[in-house]
């Protein structure tokens, strides 16, 4: 009941998403306005993580999810009999929307039920089941596809796996009410703790609202908030200059495909070390080898184009990218774990995943803008100083502010 919705919600959204351009261009679109309807999808989320952190604290984590599931609903309806260019943005960035919200409601839960022993382990699960979606999705895509004969099967997939999901969730065993609330503080908690222990939605005397609960919490948003964006910039960032880099080569499609599938591969396969890493070592060991390997990783790449082993080098730095991906697996919603007061957490965690997803969304569209103007090979280096600094400030302010999981996490 905890991660099965979040592999149904993860697996229809992985099979929709490369199919978005296509679904644009259908409608009338080029290929610049098809990835700004593609781009849709991050703003939704981007947005959606502050209203989803007020609904949380409202309503709790089970009927967020249920009300975010029959949102996807309505948004995989409005793309099916999207009508023009503009309803399908709207399809899309709603769908975005939801994904924050879904997203949002299940962190929250981990947050207050996960013993901070294992959490790291548990929240690096939860983040495998994210990526097992977007990994497999589009293979589930290209086989309806080749069955149908038709792209809008995706959709139909994504519907399905909604709809089986809210009804596991209304009808299934409630998670809330099984799992106990452990209202013991671990981070930057300010609250006083009573030391209970509670079953279903967690009871908060004083409840605050996102824009104080940001305010509060400024100095933690605005440091440590700051480093994760980075990471976040970083992680989005191999998305776009890995295929641009294999265009830049001249490689065929068929190459491109392998070598970022293969760095997909490898980060698919280490999601789960990096909760191990985190729980037994401490949180900066995960955090730091992550940033650093990626930052080598652009670093090196960045000076590659033009050698005659470029290819090679191409291949072997896409995967030690996809070694630091898959390494920083879950230590974005650990960190808000921690760092989340135990007592109301969701608006919190609206604040932190809105500026992490901030910093995944600005890297896309600045490796765009840099390659335009200079070269793709400026943007790439630019990304690793990015993870470098990253890497400087989870160094710097991580034993400030959680100093008992910056070292290692004893029971």
């Amino acid at each position: 009941m905890v991660y099965i919705p979040t592999v149904l919600f993860a697996l229809g959204e992985g099979a929709v998403i490369p199919l978005i351009p296509v679904f644009a261009t259908h409608l009338g679109a080029d290929v610049p306005l098809a990835a700004l309807v593609t781009a849709m999808l991050v703003v939704g989320q981007l947005c959606g993580n502050l209203p989803a952190g007020w609904l949380v604290t409202k309503i709790g984590e089970r009927f967020t999810m249920v009300y975010a599931g029959l949102a996807a609903i309505l948004a995989g309806v409005g793309m099916l009999l999207a009508p023009s260019l503009a309803w399908l943005t709207l399809a899309v960035f709603l769908l975005g929307f939801c994904a924050a919200s879904f997203g949002l409601a299940r962190h929250a839960f981990m947050t207050t039920r996960v013993p901070i022993r294992f959490r790291a382990r548990l929240l690096s699960l939860l983040g495998g089941c994210f990526r097992f979606g977007v990994f497999v999705g589009p293979f589930v895509a290209a086989g309806l596809i080749q069955l149908t004969d038709a792209e809008h099967s995706t959709i139909w997939f994504l519907l399905g796996c909604v709809a089986v999901l809210v009804v596991l969730v209304l009808f299934g065993p409630d998670p809330e009410r099984m799992a106990p609330a452990l209202l013991k503080p671990t981070g930057a908690a300010v609250a006083e703790d009573s030391g209970e222990v509670v079953t279903g939605s967690i009871p908060v005397a004083d409840q605050r609202g996102v824009f104080r609960t940001m305010w509060e919490y400024r100095a933690v948003l605005s440091r440590l908030g700051v480093a994760a964006a980075c990471l976040s910039a970083v992680r989005s960032a191999r998305q776009v200059i890995l295929p641009l880099w294999g265009v830049s080569l001249g490689l065929d499609a068929t190459t491109i495909s392998l070598v970022v599938g293969v760095s997909g591969a490898i980060d698919f396969a280490l999601f789960y070390a990096s909760g191990q890493v985190m729980d037994r070592f401490g949180r900066i060991w995960a955090a730091m080898p992550a940033l650093l390997l990626m930052g080598l990783g652009f670093g090196a790449l960045a000076f590659t184009h033009d050698l005659d082993s470029a290819l090679l080098w191409y291949g072997l730095l896409a995967a030690v990218l996809g070694v630091g991906n898959g390494l920083s697996s879950g230590i974005l919603m650990t960190f808000g774990a921690d760092l989340a007061p135990q007592r109301d957490p969701a608006t919190f965690l609206g604040s932190w995943r809105t500026l992490t997803d901030a910093g995944g969304a600005i890297a896309p569209v600045l490796v765009s803008a840099i390659t335009a103007l200079v070269s793709l090979s400026l943007a790439t280096g630019l990304m690793g100083i990015v993870a470098v600094v990253g890497a400087a400030g989870f160094m710097r302010w991580t034993p400030k502010y959680l100093p008992r999981v910056a070292a290692k996490v004893r029971d």
